[in-house]
């Protein structure tokens, strides 16, 4: 599996495939029974851990706190002391507007962005969200993906984005890789994507057939 700078890298599976336990692997919180991972192409993993923010499953905060409160709570377990990029993330969530309101009263999306600003803490360099949208009604969906996209093209974050919501990786998406019982079946990019779709003439593609075809034996495209 490779992750080029500057990717918003979908990484796609079914339930139970093996998108959370790769990602495990990668941040450290699981250990591989076999093969080699590289960050920032290196083995040295210690180093390369410092530089990824994670969110993994469900959203982790402190209910009984505010978003801003919660920044610096988490900034303060990392060892920082200067807290002047809390309003900066908060801003870059779309939650600066939420004031006291304390985190137990937030919509799911609303958790997920704070997620997400929390993971930014300390500035990494790879992102890596594991179903970010899973449970979040369109208008959350749309909120995540926009946040994505932004951190991608302004910020220049790697981005990997796990997800079984094969229409929504589609939006943003600039590579793909499909994993399947634990084996990574292909990757490739956007544009390889297309190209092979336009081959057959059709305008309108069904992305959930193509990647189907990938695993099941259906016709791509």
């Amino acid at each position: 599996m490779t992750i080029h700078q500057g990717d918003i890298y979908g990484f796609i599976g079914k339930n139970g495939a093996g998108k959370t336990t790769l990602i495990r692997m990668v941040t450290g919180l699981a250990a591989p029974s076999d093969g080699s991972i590289q960050l920032f192409g290196s083995g040295s993993l210690l180093e390369g851990r410092r530089r990824i923010g994670t969110v993994i499953e469900a959203p982790a905060f402190y209910p009984g706190m505010t978003a801003r409160e919660n920044i610096i709570a988490f900034s303060r377990l990392q060892g920082l002391r200067d807290f002047s990029h809390v309003e900066e993330l908060l801003e870059l969530v779309g939650l600066d507007h939420t004031g006291k309101k304390k985190c137990r009263n937030f919509s799911l999306g609303m958790k997920q962005r704070l997620a997400i600003a929390i993971a930014l803490i300390g500035d990494p360099k790879l992102l890596i969200l594991d179903e970010p949208t899973n449970g979040l009604d369109p208008e959350g969906m749309k909120e995540v993906r926009d946040l994505i996209l932004k951190l991608n093209q302004e910020r220049g974050i790697t981005v990997l984005v796990s997800s079984h919501i094969l229409g929504e990786l589609s939006k943003f998406a600039t590579r793909y890789g499909i994993i399947h019982h634990g084996k990574l079946i292909e990757e490739f990019t956007e544009e390889d994507l297309w190209r092979r779709c336009a081959r057959d003439g059709r305008q309108e593609i069904d992305l959930e057939d193509y990647f189907l075809s990938k695993i099941g034996g259906k016709q791509a495209c």
